[in-house]
């Protein structure tokens, strides 16, 4: 969420940036101003009313005590007119700033001065790209096919047991998945990530934290009758670790890792770039988070990246870095960096990991803080960043590395599958 002071000193600012993603804010921005406006001048007057309420209150006893009896009903009556005023202020002030919130919500995160302006996907920038995208040649199968052939992944099963993007793994798909979050996990700690194991179901107010409420509140699985949201990213349980937290100087930086199940509607998703992994409703992904200091958190930003990259160069498949532009990035971030690993057999690209920087936009909302060397009381920046989304992941292995009527499995991959090909 954007400060008040930041929309109350530079509205034009946050206008103007706020294009970038084409957001139209001037109506919102500026009703904000005056809302923002009226709750100060509200809050002066309340203090006063009360003030003086205090003040006069104090009077009675002191003219009752010294016998004057009309002069004290006369202040009883100053004091209940007192309390009609500031009953009718502290209404008028919870009916401003009832707005003022739900307004301030609305708003999403200010984009840094690297993000390109841009519609969508088609104006994303290409800012890298690593190892070589293999030549299968005209009788290489996409995943989905493979998968059937080795009997690995079965869709059919998935929608008898649940409905259609719930694959179930079966034999060396399983250990495939198991393989592949153990190595995560591990190389993520290895570089200094602490480990957690969080909840998978979240309640509403770690929902609004990380900006999934009430942003995303429809691509997330509701559980009506507990109110708890199946979470669509291990980012929110563990960056809520910190909800109303304030760090002192020097514990950073936050680095955490953890793998979940992550699970999204996906509403209105069909055609061919869904089939087979390429768009799940529940799927495994393991997270890395970081909560920085506003002066480090884009060197720690630059980290994230090359450790991704890291990553996906292990498994040694072809990949580029895209920098998104305003109109592709989402609601919450600053600035976004996607990584897509090339699926031969499909001949497209495929989204596995997205690294971010939000900036203090979650940490507003979560009112996680921390007291710098002067003792002052700031907002912390907060990222992350998937290492890896599982799913295109292994689509793009099973493609990429059919060789022979088989599947080689990437020399880095193997301690953790304890095979060395599949078929």
């Amino acid at each position: 969420m954007l400060t008040l002071k930041l929309l109350r000193e530079n509205p034009e600012f946050v206008i103007k940036k706020l294009a970038v993603k084409n957001f139209d804010a001037g109506d919102i921005v500026h009703r904000i101003v005056e809302l923002d406006k009226n709750r100060r001048a509200l809050q002066t007057e309340l203090d006063s009313c009360l003030a003086e309420q205090k003040q006069k209150s104090a009077q009675i006893g002191v003219l009752m005590k010294d016998g004057k009896k009309d002069e004290a009903a006369s202040v009883k009556a100053e004091v209940a007119s007192l309390k009609e005023k500031s009953k009718a202020l502290e209404e008028k002030s919870e009916t401003n700033n009832s707005e003022l919130d739900s307004l301030m919500v609305l708003l999403p995160n200010i984009p840094c001065d690297l993000v390109p302006e841009g519609k969508g996907a088609e104006d994303n920038v290409v800012v890298k790209m690593g190892n070589t995208i293999p030549d299968l040649g005209p009788d290489a199968l996409p995943h989905w096919e493979l998968a059937r052939k080795f009997d690995i992944i079965d869709f059919d099963l998935g929608v008898k047991l649940t409905g259609a993007g719930f694959p179930v793994y079966k034999g060396k798909g399983a250990r495939l998945q198991r393989a592949l979050i153990n190595m995560f996990l591990d190389i993520n700690t290895a570089a200094g990530y602490l480990e957690v194991e969080p909840p998978v179901m979240v309640n509403e107010a770690s929902g609004f934290g990380t900006g999934q409420l009430p942003d995303k509140e429809g691509q997330m699985y509701h559980a009506n009758l507990d109110n708890f949201y199946l979470v669509p990213t291990a980012e929110v349980p563990v960056t809520n670790i910190y909800r109303d937290v304030i760090l002192g100087n020097n514990d950073f930086p936050v680095k955490m890792t953890a793998y979940t199940p992550c699970f999204r509607r996906e509403a209105g998703s069909y055609g061919k770039d869904v089939r087979g992994l390429n768009r799940l409703h529940q799927f495994d992904k393991v997270e890395i988070v970081r909560i920085e200091k506003p002066e480090n958190s884009y060197a720690a930003l630059d980290e994230m990246i090359a450790h991704v990259e890291g990553i996906v160069n292990k498994l040694g498949l072809p990949y580029r870095i895209l920098r998104l532009c305003g109109g592709d990035m989402s609601f919450t971030s600053a600035i976004t960096y996607d990584f897509e690993v090339y699926s031969a057999a499909q001949g497209r690209w495929l989204e596995i990991s997205s690294v971010s920087n939000f900036e203090s936009y979650q940490a507003n909302r979560l009112k996680l803080r921390y007291k710098d060397e002067e003792g002052k009381i700031r907002l912390a920046h907060t990222l992350n960043g998937s290492s890896l989304a599982l799913p295109r992941v292994v689509a793009a292995l099973l493609e990429d590395n059919q060789k022979d009527g088989r599947i080689v499995i990437p020399e880095a991959l193997r301690p953790y599958t304890g095979f060395d090909f599949i078929g």
